[in-house]
């Protein structure tokens, strides 16, 4: 296959293209930026076979080669796209996997463990399959999963997060510029939305464990993008 590979990390650009021309791969063009990625596929005639780009690039270091592949689907909608990368990217990730026409994939690198296997998801990208990686899956499902605190109003998440920092009810009030009377109301919000109880023990410690709980999951998706 005729191979257009991107990826700002030179050594690992440099072990990529090795590796593909040693499956019997043809790496016809290279970029270390998503502008390089844009202006090599225009100029390549005719299209490669198969792209296959990182998320994370140059210019912004942020989720640039994977808009890139998206802005390359769009003018060219039967161009094959393999996103290889070592971060989970939320953002665009579902409007590549989710493009009607195939021929897409993601793979994220530390879990590529045979060569084979790695091969054969080029090839079957280039042919127009789609091909996730089971964690990039999860990690989707995830995110379309409402969390524990999707009821509660962005005051009420407001309250509870300085409820978890520790803060009463007239600290809560100073801090947000309201009357406790407001904030009462508020945490009374907050206990319902949660399914806390009045009879239940501790609501307001239970509140809390969820904030907190919601946020070290936060934080989990966080570092695998």
């Amino acid at each position: 296959m005729r191979i257009l590979l991107a990826d700002d990390a030179t050594l690992l650009r440099e072990a990529l293209v090795a590796l593909l021309e040693r499956l019997g791969h043809d790496v016809v063009a290279v970029a270390s930026s998503a502008t390089e990625l844009l202006d090599a596929h225009a100029a390549l005639v005719p299209a490669p076979d198969l792209v296959v780009t990182d998320v994370r690039m140059p210019p912004n270091g942020t989720d640039d080669g994977l808009r890139a592949a998206l802005a390359i689907r769009t003018g060219t909608p039967q161009q094959p796209v393999l996103v290889l990368s070592q971060y989970l990217a939320d953002r665009y990730a579902r409007d590549l996997l989710t493009l009607p026409e195939g021929g897409v994939g993601y793979l994220l690198k530390d879990r590529v463990n045979r060569v084979s296997d790695f091969d054969r998801a080029l090839r079957s990208v280039a042919a127009g399959g789609t091909v996730i990686d089971p964690e990039v899956a999860r990690h989707l499902m995830r995110a379309r999963e409402p969390g524990p605190l999707a009821s509660l109003s962005a005051r009420e998440r407001e309250v509870l997060g300085l409820m978890a920092e520790g803060a009463s009810n007239r600290e809560v009030a100073s801090r947000l510029f309201l009357s406790e009377a407001a904030v009462r109301k508020h945490v009374g919000n907050i206990f319902g939305g949660l399914g806390l109880q009045p009879a239940d023990e501790n609501r307001r410690v239970r509140a809390i464990l969820v904030f907190l709980q919601d946020e070290a999951r936060r934080v989990d998706e966080t570092h695998l993008e």
